[in-house]
């Protein structure tokens, strides 16, 4: 990308939000997990839709390969420059709106983060259903390139669910703008539903209407220990079957919360370990505690229970769930497997998963957690190399053997392009592909990603 380019991506933002200092860039050209690593010439900060239009018009003319980024938290290399992009950077895209009460509903800008807005949703008594570990620096924009899923979506569904409008500028250069929140609108393809989920190779969003839910006024939150994983994954099935009142059911596995306590300090849930942990919660407008007491006690397996109904409790419990990500990356880069298995083959697929991979890297260490409710199992392997795409191989052919997804929630980004195949069909790929030729004829919207 010449100085030119620059000089016209100046003019359309202006020189202050055009980075080209390599110092100021660094935090921009590698993931969270330091796995995925990339360079480009420059970032460039659009504060509107406007801008963001304009970008895209000199990139098309320029044939300049960009990356849309939001908080950079994503797990795939999907939002990294690996092959010297243009990063456009939502950091100014912020702008909020006030919650619409009678339609319980908010519009806000693509760089709002998914906190800011579950902060808005609750002063107003409201709750934004999405919920997930970076909820502090994912994007709206970000969680809708790769329709985020997190803990809530066993009982208010992912982010496709909240999305009831937005406003994007395609690959074409076209803005599309649907943001009056209507819940009937039967007016042609659903482009919110196309966008979301689509990793920023067809457009850039740059704002959102998004779906508001009553809030509870009672929540009970729980650690069940387990004597198997089968015990814990039957469990939530049963519970699952019994009540409507669960928000969020996560499991997680002895090593993990041992690695967790140990790394932050934290005492140990129980005095003796259980081979699997469900972190559940459940809200009522009722107290719910009685109600899942019972559910608790009619349980096989469980060996040990903690309850807590206030916050600074609840949160307490939440540590040993939240805080893996973090823990596993003081061992090493992982390579991350976010992987979706049908409920009835979960249990043994956990149990297997780790002789699959010690089959190809024996010295490796697997650590699984994720959402048990929903099927969605975080599979981490430390002590790899970055690059041991046999092990991504393999261990992503034994999920569809077992008719599994290789993507739950994170997307297929750059890491797992390479075996989308394995998921789809060559008409499905072939449908996305016209998709993409259509909405991005010049394929300067991250062209690295999903159908690289």
């Amino acid at each position: 990308m010449g100085p030119g380019v620059v000089r016209e991506l100046a003019e359309v933002v202006g020189s202050a939000h055009v980075v080209t200092d390599p110092e100021l860039l660094a935090a921009h050209v590698v993931d969270w997990t330091g796995r995925f690593r990339g360079h480009s010439p420059a970032m460039v900060r659009p504060g509107s839709t406007a801008e963001v239009a304009g970008v895209l018009d000199v990139c098309r003319r320029h044939q300049v390969a960009l990356v849309p980024q939001g908080g950079n938290t994503g797990m795939v290399g999907g939002g990294v420059p690996l092959a010297g992009e243009l990063v456009l950077s939502s950091q100014r895209l912020t702008s909020a709106g006030d919650v619409d009460l009678a339609a319980r509903q908010i519009t806000v800008g693509a760089g709002v983060s998914v906190e800011t807005v579950q902060l808005a949703a609750a002063a107003a008594g409201l709750r934004y259903a999405v919920d997930f570990g970076a909820r502090g620096s994912a994007t709206i924009g970000g969680s809708i390139a790769t329709n985020a899923g997190g803990i809530n979506v066993l009982r208010h569904g992912g982010t496709r669910e909240q999305l009831l409008g937005v406003e994007a500028v395609l690959g074409t250069g076209d803005v599309v703008s649907r943001l009056s929140g209507l819940v009937k609108d039967n007016t042609g393809y659903h482009l919110p539903g196309l966008l979301c989920g689509s990793e920023g190779t067809l457009g850039v969003v740059t704002a959102a209407r998004l779906r508001l839910v009553e809030a509870p006024s009672q929540v009970v939150t729980a650690l069940v220990g387990f004597a198997t994983i089968d015990d814990a994954v039957t469990a939530v099935s049963t519970w699952r079957r019994a009540t409507d009142l669960l928000d969020a059911a996560e499991i997680v596995l002895a090593a993990g919360v041992q690695l967790v306590a140990a790394t932050f300090g934290y005492p140990l849930p129980f005095d003796r370990p259980c081979a699997a942990y469900v972190l559940v919660e459940a809200s009522d407008h009722d107290d719910p505690t009685e109600r899942f007491a019972e559910l608790v006690a009619g349980a096989v397996g469980v060996e040990q229970v903690a309850v807590a109904t206030d916050a600074a409790r609840r949160a307490a419990l939440w540590r040993y769930r939240d805080e893996h990500t973090a823990a596993i990356n003081t061992v090493g880069v992982p390579h991350k497997f976010d992987v979706t298995l049908p409920i009835g083959a979960l249990a043994a697929f956990m149990a297997d998963v780790p002789h699959v991979v010690a089959e190809v890297e024996p010295t490796a260490i697997t650590w699984l957690f994720g959402h048990v409710g929903d099927g969605n199992v975080h599979v981490n392997v430390t002590g790899v190399a970055p690059d041991a795409d046999h092990l991504d191989e393999r261990v992503l052919g034994f999920v569809v053997s077992r008719g599994g997804s290789i993507s739950a929630e994170h997307g297929i980004g750059t890491a797992k392009a390479r075996w989308l195949s394995l998921d789809r069909s060559a008409g499905d790929v072939s449908a996305m592909r016209a998709i993409k030729r259509a909405l991005d004829p010049a394929g300067i919207l991250n062209p690295g990603v999903l159908l690289a």
